[in-house]
């Protein structure tokens, strides 16, 4: 492993066996260190191995002039979140969740706090990524002695749900209140109060959640089952005129138009989140 340049006494880019370029990080791990010499591999905490070459500049540019600490936490709770809770992560995580917990401390050193206006909807419908966030308070406050509140842990967890579904961090912001207006929708429509305790419910949820990744991806499905599409609009009308009013309101706010195939889906799952109703 050989040195390429060096960032700060604690970060430096390399190359690896292979010749591919890594950035590396380990306390004192640049101080005194040249390019073209080897790395002391004895120093090294964290290999850094990013694909996008426009995210590994990010990151070298952020990295320089950050406090090895924060650095640290902010991996730490990546790793955990793929470890133990099997999370397939876009590689710029490392670049936006470190980058939000740096600003979160210079923020709370200014005694300045931002409220988050999702907090509710994220614990909703972002339960798992809301406890990532709380893992990442629990961690700030035993390194760093900093008791960051709890609206930080909501702001957190959708930097998660952006990198989950490899999104852009404005559209992750988004989400939880499009998908509290398309449940409202649903139950206006069909008049029912949907129960948040079924298997149903929560199958719709993460449907919905897909739904939306494709939405902002481009990635809709195509119209293959247009013989189906008319079975369920047939035999089940209400559920089919609900799911268009749904799909009439994504296009209204995102300006993509959803496919026949994906408005025939979306009714298949609000029939089946009021089974228990019929």
């Amino acid at each position: 492993m050989i040195v390429d340049k060096v960032i700060n006494n604690n970060i430096i880019s390399a190359y690896d066996e292979s010749g591919k370029e890594i950035v590396v990080m380990g306390r004192g791990l640049g101080f005194g260190i040249r390019p073209g010499q080897p790395v002391d591999e004895a120093k090294i905490e964290k290999i850094f191995r990013i694909k996008s070459e426009d995210t590994a500049v990010q990151l070298k540019e952020l990295l320089a002039n950050m406090p090895l600490e924060r650095v640290k936490i902010s991996t730490d709770i990546i790793s955990f979140a793929k470890s133990n809770l099997n999370l397939k992560l876009n590689q710029s995580i490392y670049v936006t969740l470190t980058d939000h917990i740096n600003f979160a401390m210079e923020r709370f050193e200014k005694g300045i706090r931002l409220q988050n206006a999702l907090l509710w909807e994220i614990k909703r419908f972002y339960p798992h990524e809301f406890d990532l966030g709380r893992y990442a308070l629990r961690l700030i406050k035993e390194r760093l002695g900093v008791e960051l509140p709890e609206d930080e842990a909501g702001f957190i967890a959708l930097h998660f749900v952006n990198a989950e579904y490899g999104t852009d961090i404005k559209d992750a912001f988004r989400f939880p209140n499009q998908l509290k207006d398309i449940l409202e929708i649903t139950s206006t429509e069909l008049g029912i109060v949907l129960d948040e305790r079924t298997l149903h419910y929560e199958r719709f949820v993460t449907h919905l959640k897909f739904l939306l990744q494709r939405v902002y991806r481009k990635e809709l499905l195509p119209d293959e089952e247009s013989e189906l599409a008319e079975i369920m609009q047939t035999k089940y009308p209400r559920e089919y005129r609900c799911s268009c009013k749904i799909a009439e309101y994504i296009e209204n706010n995102t300006e993509c138009k959803l496919s026949e195939e994906e408005i025939m889906y979306l009714a298949i799952h609000i029939k089946r989140v009021t089974m228990a109703d019929d």
